[in-house]
């Protein structure tokens, strides 16, 4: 089991030395190796997300490409290694114990629902709840690093994700900038960086290489033939950026690991198990929230304890938060109602999934949110052209 080093070896700590960088604080301690002066010297801070890009898939396929030349280390994500979570931090600087975003799927006790919090609309689908007049600040209500740097600051994003209420509640203080292709993302960071001399930070977000590894696998033609496409883009546009006085910062929020037929657990084969909840499963299909009957908690116990045991391991959720699993200081006032009473932690390359009614039965290649290497550990690949 490989869990986060919030001491000085995460994203969180990552976050913490840029924070610092442009003169705020952080609860957090700075990154190891990485040098905050350096930071603090350049006129463009540009962090590159490229969502799904693991550590250990990198130095795999990385021999002789841009991002394993200029590898300096790597990092833990956070618990979960998941997006939810892993970009929450980026955009706040804070873990998920603090910031109380969970997982994919989030019960919000204050909405009496269960969300996919990103798109935040309900887990059976439709409008985004802010069309319902729901205030996504109300939710992500952590003061984004948009408003705390005190530099220029550009948020470059997919065009479907530009005006989404997640992206509009954690950017506030940000100039957004949309784009539509892997070239018009690379190009808008350099139009940014040579438009002014003045200092800028500017964080863009690469979605492809995520999605892709889901649907086909992390070891698919389609997958590493992105990728290598990444890598020579990623070289083209340093050289676009020499002499700017920029440090270029490329990392992920989580790897993958893929999953056979034969590592899926459908609730539906474990009926005896789906009675003891209460509502569905919450969290991600590789670390799953228990919403457990009080009066069915020691069913929920002993079925989790030996039917499901060669699957995962079962923890209390109040456990996991004083371990600080989710992060090092005082828990969000939330994050007790949105990990549920117990925590099943997938085991290998397991993932456990229920579908609700009107869902489609559907199991992805590759999945994230565990505790193996591959999906916890991510890259730190620093630039200065």
């Amino acid at each position: 089991m490989y869990l986060p080093n919030y001491e000085d070896g995460s994203i969180v700590n990552l976050m913490s030395s840029i924070l610092q960088a442009y003169g705020q604080g952080s609860e957090y301690g700075p990154l190891r190796n990485l040098d905050i002066l350096s930071l603090r010297k350049a006129t463009n801070i540009i962090l590159l997300v490229l969502d799904g890009l693991g550590y250990e898939f990198t130095l795999r396929h990385g021999e002789g490409g841009i991002f394993n030349e200029y590898l300096r280390d790597k990092m833990t994500s956070v618990f979960p290694p998941t997006t939810a979570t892993g970009i929450t931090t980026f955009l706040t600087g804070l873990a998920p114990q603090e910031h109380g975003i969970t997982g994919w799927f989030m019960l919000l006790k204050e909405l009496g629902l269960i969300t996919r919090i990103l798109p935040f609309n309900p887990r059976y689908g439709g409008l985004s709840l802010g069309h319902s007049a729901i205030d996504p600040r109300l939710i992500f209500d952590h003061e984004p690093i948009s408003a705390k740097i005190s530099a220029d600051t550009y948020y470059i994003i997919p065009r479907n994700l530009y005006e989404s209420d997640y992206t509009n509640a954690t950017s506030i203080g940000a100039k957004k900038v949309a784009y539509d292709s892997l070239g018009g993302c690379l190009n808008e960071i350099t139009k940014i960086v040579s438009s002014t001399g003045t200092k800028k930070f500017i964080y863009a977000y690469w979605a492809e290489f995520d999605a892709l590894c889901h649907e086909c696998g992390t070891e698919s033609s389609e997958a590493l033939g992105h990728f290598k496409k990444l890598s020579y883009s990623t070289a083209l546009f340093l050289e676009a950026l020499k002499k700017t006085e920029s440090v270029v910062l490329i990392t992920s929020d989580h790897g993958l690991v893929d999953t056979k037929e034969t590592d899926r657990v459908s609730l539906k084969e474990h009926p005896q198990f789906e009675e003891t909840l209460t509502v569905p499963l919450c969290g991600e299909p590789r670390v799953a929230y228990c919403y457990v009957h009080p009066s069915k908690a020691d069913q929920f116990r002993k079925y989790a304890g030996t039917n499901l045991s060669d699957y995962c391991t079962m923890h209390s959720s109040r456990d996991l938060i004083k371990k600080h699993f989710f992060g090092l200081y005082e828990p969000n006032k939330k994050l007790f109602d949105r990990v549920g009473d117990y925590v099943l932690i997938m085991k290998e390359h397991y993932v456990i999934k229920d579908f609700t009614l009107g869902e489609t039965e559907h199991f992805l290649k590759a999945n994230h949110g565990g505790v193996s290497k591959e999906e916890m550990f991510v890259p730190l690949i620093v630039v200065t052209p």
